[in-house]
């Protein structure tokens, strides 16, 4: 078990809906100060006043995780507005160009494929470069993904072209820094992103918690914990 979140600093990409906003409340009602960002200001600003209401401290930063200059501004605001060095970083951010499981590559238009790996994968990758100078030596860092990633389903296009592409990203990450670096599998959740159905966002961002906290660091690094990892541990 890695030390509490008390006096920690969180990053949190993609707060201002779904996985994102509930993780981020989280980790802020777990005593770190969360430092979250999102495309959509007026609604990243939302977020942050309801963490501020609930107790919790936060920092909101209107940021483009495809943008590797916002990126590096969120990560150095992260560590002016908070503890100094981060000690979480949840990669989150993430975009579905469709309606979830009606995207087959063969109807898919370049413009999809190329903003799916650039949000999805490439977002991923500069979240946790940027950060990496400002870790702890203690930091773990937390990437959501899905079965889509390393299953064949038809009808998921590009975008499970970009979560496979994640995953790489984080298992390459994993094998190049001495930190704990590896990705969370809820399976389906109730989001807009991926449509209704599935597990609430809010018993998700539990599991995310956990990983970020208490998941023994040789199951999270470079692997994929799901979400019998998580209930096995937990119960």
């Amino acid at each position: 078990m890695v030390p509490g979140m008390d006096g920690a600093t969180a990053v949190v990409t993609g707060a201002s809906r779904g996985i994102g906003e509930r993780t981020a409340h989280a980790v802020a009602d777990a005593g770190a100060h969360t430092v979250i960002c999102a495309r959509d200001a007026a609604a990243l600003d939302a977020v942050a006043a309801d963490i501020r209401d609930a107790g919790g401290s936060v920092t909101a930063v209107r940021a483009d995780v495809r943008d590797e200059f916002d990126v590096e501004r969120l990560v150095e605001t992260a560590t002016r507005e908070g503890a100094g060095a981060i000690r979480y970083v949840v990669a989150n951010a993430g975009v579905y160009h469709g309606t979830a499981g009606q995207t087959p590559l063969t109807e898919e238009s370049y413009a999809a494929f190329d903003d799916h790996l650039r949000t999805n994968a490439r977002g991923v990758f500069a979240t946790i470069r940027e950060a990496i100078p400002h870790l702890e030596p203690d930091a773990r860092v937390v990437v959501p993904t899905g079965a889509v990633a390393r299953q064949g389903m038809p009808g998921y296009g590009s975008y499970a072209v970009s979560k496979a592409a994640a995953e790489a990203v984080t298992r390459g990450f994993a094998a190049d820094l001495e930190i704990p670096v590896g990705a969370v599998d809820p399976g389906q959740v109730a989001t807009d992103l991926s449509g209704d159905g599935g597990r609430d966002p809010e018993t998700v961002a539990e599991m995310v918690l956990w990983a970020l906290r208490d998941a023994a660091p040789s199951a999270l690094d470079g692997g994929v914990l799901d979400w019998g990892d998580f209930r096995s541990a937990t119960r």
